[in-house]
């Protein structure tokens, strides 16, 4: 059986644990699908690239609204789809090599699992092969869940890691789940030109969003889509190319395709975990400590499959702290996942960082509130804006920010001082009266939230 100093499991984040500080040991690679992983080939690279395609469609459709007279002729799907997959295939297929000509990698493509203590077996293209190793990471992300109404139908759907690239856009796509690759891949349909149904449980669409946040994009959403909130699917029927979506309401939709988005399931049940000492919690994350260690010695976790915060950058931040700790094991740092920012690249962009406001009343905290709309500044009414806000949360006893969210364009980047903030310390009064704002950027938003503040 070889023997190697370290292997990862996982070419997404986790081949992003490796570079020249390893080339003097003996590596491998496992992984069964390409090379970037979820992130690169079937979520949020491709999701946003076609989020900006659906974009530009939507600025020649709304055009009138400034005087621009112009007209869209179509949405050229297939030649959409191969810009982007084209691409991206390319990367893989490019990342993949180089880990090959590096001469200092072993890559093994398959599944692995453990079968004892860092032994591990890879059952694909090579047949079945053995190895034990000195040091593991664990970087085998997840996957999309699907309810039991639907994969008890035996009928065909869609899950993120399919639908973008459908040949076509559907006639009517039906989305069962509020969440934010709901709300992402619902605009870019409809863009395209899809009817488009929403099926979500809770009351408004993303719920883990901030109040303000939740039932404004779902007042948006309710005048583009048809939004079915409150009710659950209770069995799905019909045929492929004609569903028949039975709710608990009583009520039925038809569409010809179904997009699954409720959620992800970490894929730590196709690693062995138990053989190899790792424990699990409940909903089937890997336990890890602060600096990203599982309860086997010498294994380590990332990403997806471990974290709470399952985002790209947080997992990208966790593979340079398991990096440090595999090469000063006398040294080791910590992961923090202080003010971790989210956005949600739908129309309009969303963006959030810290607390929302339900969050701080259930924690009991004293706090002070603040909101600016985009139409209170000058380049909101340059984008003839009449839906976007920025609300801010802060400590009246520190001025510390608690929370931040954005409802509009441009969010995922406005989002980016106050991060700053919350992560230096930096309190909202230091924040908005030290630095200049450039006028009129739609930065003066932030500013006058901030300045909103009852501190």
């Amino acid at each position: 059986m070889r023997h190697h100093d370290l292997v990862v499991l996982g070419a997404g984040s986790g081949n992003a644990v490796i570079d020249d500080r390893f080339a003097d040991l003996d590596v491998a690679v496992v992984e069964e699908g390409p090379f970037g992983g979820t992130c690169l080939n079937r979520g949020c690279i491709p999701s946003k690239m076609l989020a900006h395609t659906a974009d530009v469609a939507d600025t020649v459709r709304e055009a009138g609204r400034f005087g621009v007279d112009a007209t869209l002729d179509g949405v050229r799907w297939a030649a959409v789809r191969d810009r982007v997959f084209g691409r991206l295939d390319q990367e893989a297929a490019d990342g993949e090599r180089a880990r090959r000509r590096s001469g200092s990698v072993t890559v093994h493509r398959g599944r692995a699992r453990f079968t004892g203590e860092r032994t591990l077996v890879v059952e694909g293209d090579e047949g079945e092969v053995r190895f034990s190793a000195e040091q593991v990471v664990v970087a085998v992300g997840s996957r999309p869940g699907v309810p039991p109404p639907v994969r008890d139908s035996g009928l065909p759907y869609e899950t993120s890691d399919t639908v973008m690239r459908l040949p076509a856009p559907p006639r009517h796509l039906a989305v069962l789940g509020g969440g934010y690759i709901a709300a992402e891949l619902a605009q870019v349909f409809h863009s395209a030109g899809s009817r488009i149904t929403v099926v979500e449980k809770e009351q408004t669409l993303l719920s883990p969003q901030d109040e303000s946040v939740s039932e404004a994009y779902t007042r948006i959403a309710r005048s583009r889509f048809d939004v079915r909130t409150g009710v659950a699917l209770s069995r799905l029927e019909g045929e492929p190319g004609r569903l028949r979506l039975l709710l608990d309401d009583g009520s039925t939709v038809e569409a010809d395709t179904l997009l699954v988005a409720v959620g992800r399931t970490p894929n730590s049940d196709t690693i062995g975990a138990d053989r190899a000492g790792i424990a699990l919690h409940e909903d089937g994350r890997v336990v890890v400590d602060a600096q990203q260690r599982t309860t086997a010695p010498g294994v380590f976790a990332l990403g997806d499959v471990c974290t709470a915060v399952p985002l790209k950058h947080v997992a990208n931040r966790e593979a340079q702290v398991v990096a440090h700790n595999l090469l000063h094991p006398g040294d080791l740092i910590a992961t923090s996942h202080r003010a971790v920012p989210a956005a949600v690249f739908t129309r309009p962009q969303i963006a959030q960082v810290g607390r929302t406001e339900r969050e701080c009343r259930e924690e009991g905290l004293n706090y002070r509130t603040a909101t600016r709309r985009y139409a209170d500044v000058a380049y909101g009414w340059a984008l003839e804006d009449t839906t976007g806000f920025c609300k801010v949360i802060a400590d009246p006893a520190t001025g510390r920010l608690l929370g931040a969210h954005i409802l509009g364009p441009q969010a995922s980047t406005l989002i980016q001082p106050l991060v700053i903030a919350m992560s230096l310390g930096i309190d909202a009064t230091t924040l908005a009266g030290t630095p200049y704002w450039i006028h009129p950027a739609l930065t003066e938003v932030v500013a006058n939230a901030l300045l909103d503040l009852d501190l």
